[in-house]
């Protein structure tokens, strides 16, 4: 008899993500160097000047600090809080494991917001929890019903809640004033506010002063930020006991040498991560105006990405692949009929409407 995992790990949906496969480019004759990518939202002007000199120079030889410490300070410093506030991972997706496997029990009903990021479907799962959907409507342009929220918590007193804002892949933002509607209503339930995106908002408002209750994480990506996929970083802001143990059940060595030291350096680079998102918001803003020109119906969106509907957006994405642009087929999101497009450099995003434009010329194509 061959060796099985177990049932839940076989039953385990497996998640799709935005990148390049590199079966797909093979098949097409492409490299991933031919491919301008749009299905990605990451900072387009990122990383900074002279981090790859930080990143080769980085003591690889020897093992990383297995607590952050330094990285961890300077976040700490930066946002006005307690070094024991703050958990430095790799990656907010490992946080979003941490999380449950540290505060999920068995059974646990869990609530998570959609359409959304896909990974906190497995970790709920992992944990044996069991998943309460609430799905933000398309005729209310994908903004979740607030009320329906609160009298979910209400009825179910679920263990936790994931709740992404900006979300991941609508751009839809909730104000602060929905937040502090859910937070009241949350009891005992754990509100994990994933805000990867929180960095691209002009005009947002800081939830930071929320990680002062008990039960409440914020997750920030400096991938996102900073163009740092390739090294994954990121950072869970939360009470003292919730840190505790998070810190106790991510592995040793967590966040690699390379990546602890291009945190520091880009914690340093304030002036040139506020001019890049204002070129990134720009670059959105004129993709979304030409779109709309074309009749494309796109969602308004508070972040550097937005998703328009294309009609069938697997076979829309397989044609602009063929003009070398990638965009983000959003059927795993359960909106077949919708692409993800995150704003590039303006010569880029010119070279894709192009494209598109050339497809409805030769819509066979």
């Amino acid at each position: 008899m061959s060796f099985k995992p177990r049932k839940l790990i076989e039953e385990l949906p497996a998640v799709s993500h935005g990148g390049l496969i590199q079966a797909e480019l093979t098949e097409l004759g492409l490299k991933p160097e031919d491919i301008i990518d749009f299905s990605v939202s990451t900072n387009p002007f990122m990383p900074p000047p002279g981090i790859r000199d930080v990143i080769s120079s980085s003591p690889i030889e020897r093992y990383p600090d297995s607590t952050s410490a330094a990285l961890t300070l300077k976040l700490a410093e930066r946002h006005g809080l307690p070094a024991e506030a703050i958990v430095v991972a790799s990656g907010t997706t490992e946080l979003i494991r941490a999380v449950a496997l540290a505060c999920l029990r068995p059974r646990d009903k869990v609530i998570i917001i959609e359409p959304t990021y896909g990974e906190y479907e497995p970790a709920v799962r992992l944990s044996g929890g069991k998943i309460l959907h609430l799905r933000a409507q398309e005729a209310a342009g994908f903004v979740p019903d607030i009320a329906a929220v609160i009298n979910m918590i209400s009825t179910y007193r679920p263990r936790a809640l994931f709740l992404c804002n900006p979300n991941n892949p609508t751009g839809i933002l909730l104000p602060e004033y929905d937040i502090e509607r859910i937070t009241a209503s949350l009891g005992d339930t754990l509100l994990v506010l994933d805000e990867a995106y929180m960095t691209f908002i002009e005009a947002g408002w800081s939830s930071l002063d929320l990680s002062n209750r008990a039960n409440v994480v914020i997750m920030r990506s400096m991938t996102k930020d900073y163009g740092l996929p390739g090294l994954r970083l990121g950072y869970a802001v939360t009470g003292s006991a919730i840190a505790r143990y998070l810190r106790k059940v991510l592995p040793p060595w967590n966040v690699n040498a390379a990546a602890q030291a291009a945190g520091l350096a880009v914690l340093d680079m304030d002036d040139y991560l506020a001019e890049t998102v204002r070129l990134t918001m720009e670059a959105k803003e004129y993709l979304v105006a030409e779109l709309r020109k074309m009749n494309y119906s796109v969602v308004p969106s508070s972040t550097n990405y937005f998703i328009v509907k294309v009609g069938h957006a697997a076979l829309f994405r397989r044609r602009l692949l063929k003009h070398r642009i990638m965009v983000r087929d959003c059927t795993s999101f359960g909106l077949p009929e919708y692409v993800r497009i995150a704003a590039r450099p303006l010569e880029e995003c010119r070279r894709l409407i192009e494209a598109i434009r050339l497809m409805h010329e030769a819509p066979s194509g």
